[in-house]
């Protein structure tokens, strides 16, 4: 009696799969695109039927608006005074995207435009990511840290450097430097670093500073 293995052989079914010009088919695989977009509108109750209508015509390609993350922003340009203030947010109404918040602002000139600022939950979760390699790698060298922080903090500049977010490059440089200070400090005795030794190092090898890598020139 001869044995078999299902419709061809074990020899056989490698030989098919090996023979040139007999491909494999390959395995399905369901991609769930994740779109970003942002839509202005001059008028409210256009924005709204539009708002009704889009789930509808994105459900006929199998797509889908997040529940939470789709939302209507009242953003329109405030008043354009003088004698107003001039802080950022003070326009009705922010949103944020792709790692971004949008505010109203006074340009340099005093004019109301629209500026990005590194968001929130972005920069507390990058500040996180430093806190932990600080501490898992606080026993490094020195030299070899200080290198490895500073190409964390150019890929960050690298990104977030647009105009206008120069303050918040700023601050996060500045929480990198004291979160690392920190860390340094909790090594263990036989390789603690004194705070002099670790100011003098600083003071020739300082992290680098915020670029700005994207420019644009904002409206007046």
């Amino acid at each position: 009696m001869s044995k078999k293995d299902g419709p061809l052989d074990g020899d056989t079914r490698r030989k098919r799969e090996t023979q040139p010009g007999i491909a494999r088919p390959a395995p399905k695989r369901h991609l769930l695109p994740t779109l970003h977009a942002l839509m202005l509108f001059g008028n409210e109750a256009d924005a709204r039927k539009v708002l009704d209508v889009l789930p509808k015509r994105l459900g006929r390609y199998g797509l889908s608006l997040h529940p939470e993350k789709t939302r209507l922003v009242p953003f329109r340009r405030p008043p354009q005074s003088k004698g107003g203030s001039s802080n950022a947010g003070q326009g009705p109404g922010t949103f944020d995207l792709l790692g971004f918040t949008h505010v109203w602002a006074r340009s340099r000139n005093g004019y109301w435009v629209v500026k990005q600022r590194t968001a929130k939950d972005r920069m507390s979760r990058a500040l996180k990511r430093i806190k932990e390699w600080c501490r898992t790698f606080r026993h490094q060298p020195l030299p070899e840290q200080f290198q490895k922080l500073s190409l964390k903090l150019r890929g960050h500049y690298a990104y977030y450097g647009i105009t206008g977010n120069s303050g918040a490059l700023a601050a996060f440089r500045q929480e990198v430097t004291r979160i690392w200070k920190k860390w340094l400090g909790r090594r263990s005795r036989e390789r603690n670093l004194s705070w002099s030794r670790l100011t003098a190092f600083l003071s020739t090898h300082p992290l680098p500073p915020g670029r700005i890598v994207h420019h644009y020139a904002a409206n007046r």
